[in-house]
Order: structure tokens, then sequence, then C-alpha cells
């Protein structure tokens, strides 16, 4: 069998979730940040299974059944998440469980603009590091994505691919503020490609002092997601943009960014040029925010490659795809 499985080192969490039917912004007065003290009524609420990783995986596992390698650090009251993944087929091999810890949880509030407030326990998820990459059977493994986990977790794993020669997606997101400037340009350094949302590139610019020509020559690619304005993938000194998909209906955005990192691992698994991933990752983003949660937006390959042709007007079973299959 050729290489053609993803790595997908990240946090499972559960999340919950809930709606304030109003805006943030009408009841936060700028000039009292400094004593904020705010509660919002959510007569909305839900508990969802998240986490990056678990997201990722579960989006990858609906285009490329058994290519998902999810790898993490859960707690003791992980066995209903275990159950449903192993409902869907998803591989734990990798997934430890870490005794006297929660899995970690993520508390979501969303308003009607859908902008997000978050509160994030960390739980099991900051003892990623007891996962070694090293100690794994990676002859299948074809790439990794690094996606937000533990600090010291993190770390370890961009020095463990390194020394593997595992190429990795790097993927910092809201963990952005965990590292120095010193680490972020390393992470770079050892990375092949990284993704970001455009609040989290401003972020990373201004903490590492790499600018995009910086990481331009460093990375094979750069990719900056821009919401419902589409994305960014800069390569070699040229950016290519990426239309958004409108979404048939927006629900929820949670774990858009996770299905889109999906798509972008679709793509580089089988060797599919940039505007061909780019679209792929975009389409999976709008489908996942016609449902609530993350990881509740069901529907088969066939139905993907139908819409994808009715979006873009082409056929996404390129000659290139259909060979990286035929090898696997």
């Amino acid at each position: 069998m050729s290489k053609r499985e993803a790595l997908i080192c990240g946090s499972f969490a559960y999340d919950t979730i809930m709606v304030f039917p109003g805006r943030f912004q009408e009841h936060i007065l700028p000039d009292a940040l400094h004593t904020l003290n705010v509660a919002f009524m959510v007569p909305g609420l839900r508990r969802e299974f998240g986490g990056c990783a678990g997201n990722i995986a579960w989006n990858l596992q609906r285009l490329l059944p058994d290519c998902a390698r999810p790898m993490g650090t859960v707690g003791t009251d992980f066995a209903p998440y275990a159950d449903w993944l192993r409902q869907q087929g998803i591989r734990q091999e990798w997934i430890r469980e870490v005794a006297d810890h929660y899995t970690a949880q993520a508390f979501i509030t969303t308003d009607r603009d859908n902008n997000q407030i978050t509160a994030f326990h960390p739980g099991a998820m900051d003892q990623a590091q007891r996962n070694r990459i090293r100690d794994l059977d990676t002859r299948n493994i074809a790439l990794a994505i690094l996606a937000p986990d533990g600090r010291e977790g993190m770390l370890q794993h961009a020095r463990e691919c390194q020394e593997t020669g595992i190429p990795f997606l790097f993927d910092p997101g809201q963990g952005l503020p965990m590292y120095s400037g010193a680490e972020l340009r390393h992470f770079i350094e050892q990375a092949h490609w990284m993704v970001v949302n455009d609040y989290e590139w401003q972020i990373f610019q201004s903490r590492s002092g790499f600018t995009l020509a910086d990481c331009s020559t460093r990375l094979e690619a750069l990719i900056v997601t821009r919401g419902s304005k589409g994305s960014y993938i800069h390569r070699h000194g040229k950016c290519q943009e990426i239309a958004a998909v409108v979404s048939e209906q927006v629900v929820d955005p949670t774990g858009c960014g996770d299905a889109y990192r999906a798509g972008l691992l679709y793509g580089l698994l089988l060797g599919l040029d940039w505007q061909t991933t780019g679209r792929v990752a975009s389409l999976l983003a709008a489908i996942k925010t016609g449902s609530a949660g993350t990881q509740n937006h069901h529907f088969t390959a066939q139905q993907f490659h139908q819409r994808f042709a009715r979006e873009f007007g082409c056929r996404l079973d390129a000659p290139q795809a259909q060979a990286a299959r035929a090898a696997g």
C-alpha cells in the first residue's frame, strides 16, 4: 500500500455550545472593558463532540475512509466519545486516556452575528506529550497536521515529525499566544505548510516578527482563511484567492475551520492542485455551517462530488485524484 494516511495531532473535547439571540456588542461597553462583568441569557444549549483532532478526522473520514489517524490525549470521561468514533469507523489506536483528568472541555457562546466567546479547560490535552510519534508505526503516514493541542505536545510533535521525515501542516489556531516568537519561527522552519485565519495571521506576524515574504521562502504554502470572504493561498511569492462557497443555510459556524483543514488534507493526500484543494476545503466549511455542532453534517463522497461540480462547474474527479485512489 502506498502512503495515504494522515496523522492528525490535536485535541479531543466536549463542546458545550450556547446560543445568545442578541449581539455581544450591544452588551459590552468599549470604555468599560477594564471592569468587564457581563452575563448572557442563552436559551439554546447543547453538548457536542468536538476538539480539533476529532473534528478534522470526522470530516476527512467522510471523503477518504480509513485515511484519518487521529492522535490525542483524553480523560476518563471519554467513553461516549469513543463509542461515537467507533460508530463512524474512525480508528482510535493512537488516542491515549490519561487517568485523573477530564477530556478537554470547550464552552462556546455564539451571538446572532456568529461572533463567539469561548472558555476552554484543557484537561488531558495538556498531557499531549505522552503520545510520541516516534513510537508509532507510521509507515503508511503520508503527512500530518499539528492542530491546537497541549503546548509541550505540539513542540514535541513538530520535532518528531521532522526527525521521522513526516511533512506537516502547522495549525496553531487559538494556541498562538502560548508560544514565544522564537518558538513560532522554529515551527515555520520545521513545517511544510501553515494554515491560520486572518486574525491569527496578524497575531502570528506580531509575535514571530516573520512577514509574508519570510514565510513564503520557508513554507511550501501559507493558507489564510477569511471566513465568508474566502481564503488566500500564498506560494512562492504568488497569491491565489479561493472564493468562499455560499452555504445553503447558516446554522452554526463552530467547527468550520476544522472542516476546511480536513479539505486541505484531502487535497494534499491526493496530490491535487492548490486551486482544487482550496475549493474542496471551502466547500467542506460551507457544508459544516448548515448543521449545529461540529460533527453532525452528514453527506456521502458522491454527494460531495456532485455539489462540487455544481458549485465550481468542473469535476473533482481529476486524473491525479483517480490515480492516487487507484494506488491506495
